[in-house]
């Protein structure tokens, strides 16, 4: 059985019937205190805490949002809120200590709502001064940020867009602005608590036209230990060095089905890879729920130089992967942004979400997107939701296309030893 923050539908549904009418007594009771207790929101903050529960994807694109709150207040009084699963990529990415990192349980519907309370009871002790909410629109988190009892609370209000209700929670009510790439608006809510919380929504900061990126950097043993796995694995090519590895992300489980790339489609692909390119091996990737759809596939391809990583690796040992591959193919997903840390390439497939919004920021990067009138479906406004169950902008994506992307993109790479 899936943990409950990987139920999706059941979560949105939790969300939009019952947590409005809590945010609407909380807003109420925010009303009350204010006008008893009136309190500071304007006085420089000494601690910063960031909620971000899902999406470790998201995490690698607040990059430049969370180094700037460590300029603003030190590394030491920066904390971060988010379920137990999605820690690792933030350890990885080594920016606030790892004992400020705090996680909540999700093992079960009870485990999470005890540990979300004992986690918010540990923040009010340690009298942490601004929540920064990076959820765009979801009502949990507004709530969960008003009851840390944080005096400042940075978060994204809809005025009169069409925005999810989520009440009037933020002391700092930053309007979403849906034009602006994802990393942009993250920063946008650190440099929020410069500006004046009467002013909003009107906010002069224009972002960067550049975004900083983590780089992820391995110990030398990890690397090797690795590459002797990929050496197994993909075998030698005619002078005796391992094959050069190209990387496809299947994507096998259900968990967002509209963003998938039909299975079939990378079976073809990678034969079409193998059959033009006699030097390289194919590893298709996944977790270990994935690992038995993903041998399936790899029975299909049936070449000696396809083999499976599904399951055979940690989360930190796949980043090592990339780092060794040449290319990764992936759909819209966690996976391409973990790669963004590596010096992969990647060519990411965008169907109902949008790369001018949520594509990684490697310059390595190559988005397709066929840029169907009816895609993007899935966004902030409508709390990432759709009534489509035909997903076009994916299916009529076609493998020739793809293919000459990842050939293009490994002649490049290989341009110096030709």
């Amino acid at each position: 059985m899936s943990r409950p923050s990987a139920q999706t539908k059941r979560l949105q549904q939790i969300d939009g019937w019952v947590f409005p009418y809590i945010c609407a007594c909380f807003t109420f009771w925010r009303w009350l205190m204010d006008l008893i207790f009136r309190p500071d929101i304007k006085t420089a903050p000494k601690n910063i805490i960031f909620l971000k529960l899902a999406e470790q994807g998201s995490t690698v694109l607040a990059n430049e949002a969370i180094r700037q709150a460590v300029a603003k207040v030190g590394k030491e009084n920066v904390f971060f809120l988010m379920f137990e699963e999605n820690r690792f990529i933030l350890d990885v990415m080594d920016l606030i200590p790892r004992e400020n990192v705090l996680t909540i349980r999700t093992k079960s519907a009870v485990s999470m709502v005890t540990s979300c309370l004992s986690r918010l009871w540990e923040i009010r002790r340690r009298k942490i001064d601004v929540c920064i909410d990076m959820e765009f629109f979801a009502r949990a988190s507004a709530i969960i940020a008003y009851m840390m009892g944080t005096r400042m609370r940075v978060g994204f209000h809809c005025y009169f867009g069409e925005g999810p209700y989520r009440g009037n929670l933020c002391t700092h009510r930053v309007l979403y602005n849906s034009h602006m790439h994802a990393s942009k608006t993250f920063l946008s809510l650190v440099r929020a608590l410069d500006n004046d919380p009467d002013a909003f929504p009107t906010f002069g900061f224009t972002p960067p036209a550049e975004m900083s990126l983590a780089h992820f950097k391995p110990e030398d043993s990890e690397r090797e230990e690795v590459a002797a796995m990929l050496r197994e694995l993909a075998g030698t090519d005619a002078s005796g060095r391992t094959r050069r590895v190209i990387l496809l992300n299947a994507n096998a489980s259900d968990l967002m089905p509209l963003r998938r790339w039909e299975n079939s489609n990378y079976v073809e692909l990678a034969r079409r890879l193998l059959e033009t390119h006699s030097d390289i091996a194919i590893a298709f990737t996944g977790g270990p729920s994935e690992a038995e759809k993903i041998g399936k596939l790899v029975a299909e391809v049936n070449d000696a130089r396809c083999f499976s990583l599904a399951g055979k690796t940690t989360l930190r040992q796949l980043l090592i992967v990339y780092g060794l591959a040449e290319i990764l193919v992936t759909n819209d997903s966690g996976p391409a942004h973990f790669a963004a840390l590596t010096p992969v390439d990647v060519v990411v497939l965008f169907g109902p979400e949008t790369p001018l919004l949520f594509g990684t920021l490697s310059p390595r990067n190559h988005n397709i997107w066929l840029g169907l009138a009816c895609s993007p479906c899935i966004n902030a406004w409508n709390n990432r939701q759709t009534a489509c169950n035909n997903n076009l902008c994916m299916k009529n994506i076609p493998v020739s296309q793809v293919f000459d992307t990842v050939c293009s993109v490994y002649k490049q790479r290989t341009a110096h030893l030709q």
